[in-house]
């Protein structure tokens, strides 16, 4: 696959990326530059406090959390800033959601400044581990922020 996320190729398989763009396409944002797609993020949404391994191929339409499962961004447009402006893009997205409260993710400890960058924080070590690999849990609120500016977009 040629996009590969911030750590490697996409976590996400062809058929796990369709099964979300048709659950709730609403959560997943993409970036295009003349007709291609170059950078995408996938989510759903979670109606627990922690992310388990159920929130890996689950969408819970009734939940206030998005779990962000993947950025991405095709190999030939990495290292421009994109991941990070589109991330900056999604968040704004996500405040203009009246039902989302907050948005959650899981990746590997050397991420963790990229992430923390946009605003997340630390939660603590995830339940979820994948083969030897061990996550991080992290969340950044979403509520509120965009409705106290005038001209949010929302």
């Amino acid at each position: 696959m040629p996009f590969i996320s911030v750590c490697g190729d996409c976590p996400l398989h062809l058929d796990e990326v369709r099964h979300f763009l048709t659950l709730c396409p609403e959560l997943s944002l993409g970036w295009f530059e003349e007709g291609r797609l170059v950078a995408f993020i996938i989510g759903s949404l979670w109606d627990q406090e922690k992310l388990t391994v159920d929130a890996l191929t689950l969408h819970k339409p009734h939940g206030s959390t998005v779990h962000l499962h993947v950025l991405a961004v095709h190999r030939t447009f990495r290292q421009q800033g994109k991941g990070s402006i589109l991330m900056w893009r999604y968040l704004q997205y996500l405040r203009c959601l009246p039902y989302v409260r907050r948005a959650m993710l899981m990746c590997e400890d050397f991420l963790v400044p990229f992430y923390q960058k946009s605003g997340f924080k630390v939660l603590g070590p995830s339940e979820i581990t994948v083969g030897p690999l061990n996550f991080i849990e992290m969340q950044c609120p979403v509520r509120g922020h965009a409705f106290m500016r005038r001209n949010s977009g929302c």
